[in-house]
């Protein structure tokens, strides 16, 4: 046996940042190299960042991308580093790991399964990877691949397995969604299990643009056990001491698999001390959620180069968790809120909104809009001469509104925060131009049923009601005219979070959400409110992916489109 000190560095790169990347990963490799440590693996396309995206069709930047992945590969001394880059051969492009020691790039390992569904376009941009190489450091073979790999048997790590090596790194870009921790660790603890093999996954974490990575990085032994769980939504290095066993080097260049084998610079150091376990504990699913917002807010905002934000608080339910997210995410010095009252404005908003903000410790400013209100429909009283008090005036309050905050954005540089739902943006119930207006909809991806979840998970956090219960039990409303609610609208929540589920996440059609058992009339109607606002979410701010299929990356319909299977 050869005991092996691995090093996950689960780190938050930046798409783009390449030189910040690149001094990151310096840094742990530099490290983790005084720790002793044997091997340092980092996450997938962690020197560009994941998912670059069409980046990857510029030369320049694949050419830049090289040279940094050759730089980091220099800071490299008796340490074996493995990091992901975009790799270029000939006229081609890789989603490659590379395997670094002795200051060089000794060999690279490039993506077989490329992933091509969902939030994934891979395909898009990289060619598919054919070999399966193994490399000997010291008496210990290993397999190297990426992420999709481990997920396909008969694959990479299979013919690894077969070859010699007992242990495979596997290096990851894998965005959060509900149930996805738990739905890796089966996979991996299949592999791991069916091939009598070590599994040490890294994935990164951080947010980019809609998407949330949430680390939860793991080893698993051969029997299924994990070793080892990251924290998820955490940056950290966590070093693991693997008692592996020792594999004699082939003299020959080919093993009877035909398969490359790569003899590493160095050994395996002897002596190193001991180390402490990592942690094995598991966070609830209203944690994940609450914590994949706060990553998610935080990063995008500081990604983009902003540092404070703007948010129109009404005293509803949806502004009021935005607000308690992005001051977790910022700080409350961050965060303003902005109140926009009118005429249909009631008493006991205006009194929530103003209580929420002294719970948050944040600025809140009111503007009366019914002046503006009054002006506009005094402007548009000839082309409005004869018709009804309706939708569009209702809509001018929001456009009002939505004037307003971006003023104050351009003025003060603020980004605004969104707050419109799942719900509401499957069914077009949110006016574009007006509430929609702004640079990042944090809860976009959150049915409303969620929304009220998570706001109750945060009082219990904080032990005393943050967000004040009466947000929590009153009727929702957009108070846009008198006794306005939701309900007179929209069926209730609960009924219309099941069908939205059932349409959009699953995909199921008609007759089979009606054999469930729902109102073949609601139904209907809320199929087609889904069905002709496309338009509307096309043009809707980004917001963190939070379920298993989210408007825009995930669910691509068209905006003209005449199918109605209702």
């Amino acid at each position: 046996m050869a005991t092996l000190r691995l090093a996950l560095a689960q780190i938050n790169p930046t798409v783009g940042d390449l030189g910040h990347n690149t001094d990151v990963i310096i840094h742990h490799i530099e490290k983790a190299e005084q720790e002793g440590i044997d091997i340092i693996a980092f996450p997938e396309l962690a020197v560009t960042g994941y998912p670059p995206e069409d980046l990857l069709l510029k030369h320049d930047f694949i050419k830049d991308n090289i040279d940094a992945a050759e730089k980091i590969a220099r800071s490299t001394g008796e340490i074996t580093a493995i990091f992901g880059f975009a790799e270029r051969v000939e006229d081609k492009i890789y989603n490659s790991a590379a395997i670094a020691s002795n200051h060089e790039i000794v060999d690279s390992y490039q993506k077989i399964h490329l992933p091509n569904y969902g939030v994934f376009d891979e395909k898009r941009y990289f060619t598919e990877g054919s070999d399966f190489p193994v490399y000997d450091l010291g008496q210990v073979r290993f397999g190297v691949n990426v992420c999709e790999d481990i997920w396909f048997s008969p694959g990479p790590s299979d013919t690894q397995s077969d070859n010699g090596a007992s242990l495979i790194i596997n290096i990851n870009g894998s965005p959060f969604s509900l149930g996805k921790r738990s739905q890796r660790e089966k996979i991996l603890i299949e592999r791991a299990k069916s091939n009598g093999i070590f599994i040490a996954y890294i994935n990164m974490v951080g947010g980019q643009d809609e998407l949330v990575f949430d680390g939860g990085s793991l080893i698993v032994d051969p029997g299924g056990n994990i070793l080892m769980r990251a924290n998820q939504f955490e940056e950290n290095t966590y070093i693991y001491e693997l008692d592996l066993p020792t594999y004699k080097p082939s003299t020959t260049s080919k093993s009877i698999n035909e398969i490359k084998q790569v003899l590493l610079p160095g050994t395996i150091k002897e002596g190193s001390p001991s180390v402490s376990s990592p942690p094995l504990s598991i966070i609830g699913q209203k944690e994940e959620i609450y914590r994949a917002l706060v990553l998610g807010t935080r990063d995008y905002v500081r990604k983009c180069g902003f540092t404070k934000v703007l948010i129109a608080l009404s005293g509803g339910i949806d502004s009021s968790l935005v607000a308690a997210i992005a001051v977790e995410a910022l700080g409350s010095e961050n965060v303003k809120g902005i109140s926009l009252p009118s005429k249909f404005s009631s008493i006991g908003s205006k009194v929530d909104a103003k209580q929420l903000a002294d719970n948050l410790e944040i600025r809140m400013d009111t503007i009366q809009i019914e002046e503006i209100l009054q002006s506009m429909e005094k402007g548009l009283s000839d082309q409005f001469q004869g018709t009804e008090w309706g939708v569009a005036e209702e809509n001018l309050q929001s456009r009002i509104r939505g004037n307003i905050m971006m003023a104050l954005s351009n003025k003060f540089g603020f980004l605004v925060l969104t707050t419109g739902n799942k719900s509401e943006m499957a069914v077009g119930y949110a006016t574009i131009y007006g509430d929609m207006a702004g640079g990042f909809s944090v809860i976009k991806d959150l049915p409303k049923g969620i929304v009220y979840e998570i706001c109750r998970y945060i009082n219990m956090k904080h032990g005393y009601d943050l967000i004040p219960d009466s947000v929590l039990t009153k009727p929702p409303s957009a108070e846009l005219k008198p006794d306005q609610k939701d309900s007179d609208t929209l069926p209730d929540y609960d009924i219309l979070d099941a069908i939205l589920e059932k349409y959009i996440e699953q995909d199921l059609g008609i007759d089979e959400i009606l054999n469930i058992g729902f109102d073949p009339g609601t139904v209907a109607e809320i199929l087609k409110l889904v069905d002709i606002n496309e338009y509307k979410r096309r043009q809707s701010a980004p917001g963190i992916k939070i379920t298993s299929k989210n408007f825009g990356r995930d669910r691509r319909m068209p905006i003209s489109n005449k199918y109605r299977p209702y």
